[in-house]
């Protein structure tokens, strides 16, 4: 390449650099995106055209003259125009960069005029065939390389004399074709990562319009699943009662209940569904619910259970079970009839003896088979006695070492503060569990009652 290529090279580059900053600038305004987005108007196609139309005038005027030639950039609006805003701004932006170029005169301002033309048109073209979609760098690329090389054929056609024409072509090819080049390149990688902005801008906007609509649906989920537990504790003659649940999601599977049976008996349950989230929920609401409509039209604990179990077992749930735990209490005389389904035995504090027993029957899990036959057995509650219920999500929390609260630990617990009203002992619990956590995320459901008869 001699000293002239050299020379007209650098500077057609400088100038391609002053296009890439109207090209960013371009790049902001809404009518660029929304043309990229497919919604193409009159307005915002009318100011594209006025734009890459003024880019292509730019490009005459940033070249050099050599042998009454121009060597320049004018074709690189309306190929952008083209290759983005379809046939109608291409063409639009090739005419006016087009004409201009016809006023400049010179032997080749026919092929010229007409190849900026062509540049538009074709460029939108290629856009309809692309589904109008813009064709990515490469492609832009390779088209801007093949525009320039037809514009120098129709020179080679069209200019005359002949000599003269090829003498052009032979000096402003090479530098038009890698300043077109580059400047296209530039253009395109800039459209093609706006594009990405926006398509990630979406996704990001449907993926927050989900996770807010989640939200809002796991909220109503907990107003319905908080309307399923107790709204107040019911008074029992002679003693003292509190319970509390604690989901570890906005929804989760535990539940406690009181169920009326009599003037002189209550029905206490705790139970904890497998599982978390929504299904173990609505499993949950399933199986309070049952429970509720079965023990109020029989009295008695084991059949009753039986007759839920096997209930469970006839319905379509998933492979869910339920552990249970389920008491009448007599407070007339004082008396406990329990069935424990697979649940985390209650702890049953002796007033006067300070012994601790586990209330367990020896059953299996709600869920897991029909015709299982529940045994039932009575125990007495005597002044001063304490009887605390709760699922496994309480001797189940683990510290940061991973190491469990425990039974034992929950034992020693309410041993040391029998001496607690029941609304008192409840809360000390769960203060106790969660201190013993430690910041570690709550893995598991809180559920605790406490019952307590009075000295």
């Amino acid at each position: 390449m001699d000293a002239l290529s050299l020379t007209l090279v650098t500077d057609l580059v400088e100038k391609v650099c002053v296009i890439i900053v109207i090209a960013y600038l371009l790049s902001r305004l809404k009518y660029f995106t929304e043309v990229l987005d497919g919604k193409l108007t009159f307005r915002n196609q009318l100011i594209l055209i006025l734009i890459f139309g003024a880019i292509s005038i730019y490009g005459s005027y940033s070249g050099f003259s050599i042998f009454g030639a121009t060597a320049n950039v004018r074709d690189l609006g309306p190929m952008v125009a083209g290759l983005i805003g379809g046939p109608i701004v291409g063409l639009g932006a090739g005419l006016i960069g087009g004409l201009h170029r016809l006023t400049m005169g010179g032997i080749t301002c026919i092929p010229c005029s007409l190849s900026t033309i062509l540049a538009g048109l074709f460029a939108g073209i290629i856009y309809l065939a692309n589904r109008k979609r813009f064709i990515g760098i490469w492609g832009a690329v390779i088209f801007s390389i093949s525009m320039e090389s037809f514009h120098m054929i129709l020179t080679l056609l069209l200019a005359s004399p002949f000599s003269e024409a090829l003498e052009v072509v032979e000096n402003v090819y090479l530098p038009m074709l890698i300043a077109n080049a580059v400047g296209m390149f530039i253009f395109a990688f800039m459209i093609t990562n706006l594009m990405k902005e926006r398509k990630t801008k979406k996704e990001r906007d449907k993926l927050s319009a989900q996770l807010e609509r989640k939200k809002k649906e796991l909220e109503i989920a907990h107003q319905i699943q908080e309307s399923f537990l107790p709204h107040s504790i019911p008074f029992i003659e002679n003693y003292e009662l509190a319970a509390s649940s604690i989901p570890a999601q906005e929804v989760g599977g535990d539940f406690y209940d009181f169920i009326p049976i009599s003037s002189e008996q209550t029905g206490l349950t705790i139970g904890d569904v497998s599982g978390k989230g929504i299904p173990a929920a609505l499993f949950m609401a399933f199986s309070r619910t049952l429970l509720r409509a079965k023990a109020c039209r029989n009295p008695g604990v084991g059949r009753m259970i039986e007759s839920v179990n096997n209930f469970i077992n006839e319905e379509p749930h998933s492979d869910m079970f339920v552990t249970l735990f389920y008491g009448v209490l007599d407070n007339k005389n004082n008396k406990l009839t329990f069935v424990n389904a697979g649940h985390n035995p209650p702890l049953l504090l002796r007033n006067e003896n300070k012994e601790m027993i586990r209330l367990s029957t020896g059953g299996v899990v709600l869920g897991a088979m029909g015709g299982l036959k529940m045994n039932e057995k009575t125990t007495d509650i005597y002044p001063g006695d304490l009887l605390v219920l709760y699922t496994d999500g309480v001797t189940e929390a683990v510290d940061k070492q991973e190491a469990q609260f425990g039974e034992e630990h929950l034992v020693k617990l309410i041993e040391e503060n029998q001496d607690l009203q029941p609304e008192d002992l409840k809360n000390k619990i769960i203060d106790e569990v969660y201190d013993f956590a430690s910041g570690t995320p709550q893995a598991d459901d809180i559920t605790i009652m406490v019952l307590k008869r009075r000295a």
